[in-house]
């Protein structure tokens, strides 16, 4: 009888520290995931007080710049009328309390060669959307065009992928020049 309890003993005492074990790496998963939480909600909260602050700024049209915010990084694009705009817009952004950085791609285009410029990037970006809606790896790909400059984001499945994706659309008549931001599983 007296061996039937020390293993029973033994066992329980396993079950103990496992079951620790494991609630300690519950509670490391449970962090990450509310660090991430808070990342995301910081991140909003950036973005959100950004486009306040560019719309209350005389010096900047609001509705030229879109605003995008990653762990703590603005990402300012759009095309603005001039370079203090752009200057302007950078500066306001950078002066936002939390905001680690300021990534300014904005664009100076003026007035006049505007409208050209927004109907021949809708052109491009159809027809960049269209070349790679043919291949079924690169469907789910996003494009955005900026005065003849391609942005490409989204996920794709491997880096040959996301490679094709930009050669696809340098081929575009009309791209200047193609910003690859695509993601890829590893």
């Amino acid at each position: 009888m007296r061996y039937g309890t020390t293993i029973t003993a033994a066992t329980l005492m396993t079950l103990i520290v496992a079951a620790a074990l494991a609630a300690g790496a519950a509670d490391e998963k449970a962090q990450t995931t509310t660090q991430e939480a808070k990342t995301m909600v910081s991140d909003s909260w950036l973005t959100s007080k950004t486009k306040i602050s560019l719309f209350a700024d005389e010096r900047v049209k609001m509705t030229q710049i879109s605003v995008d915010t990653a762990k703590g990084v603005v990402h300012l694009r759009g095309k603005v009328d001039s370079a203090e705009a752009k200057s302007a817009a950078g500066d306001v952004a950078q002066g936002i309390e939390g905001v680690k950085s300021v990534k300014n791609d904005l664009q100076v285009v003026t007035p006049a060669a505007r409208q050209a410029v927004d109907a021949n990037d809708k052109d491009i970006a159809k027809a960049v959307e269209t070349r790679l809606a043919k291949d079924s790896l690169l469907k789910k790909v996003d494009v955005r065009t900026d005065a003849g400059v391609v942005t490409l984001t989204g996920q794709v499945a491997t880096i040959g992928a996301s490679a094709k994706a930009s050669e696809m659309a340098r081929g575009v008549p009309g791209v200047k020049s193609v910003k690859n931001e695509l993601a890829f599983a590893k």
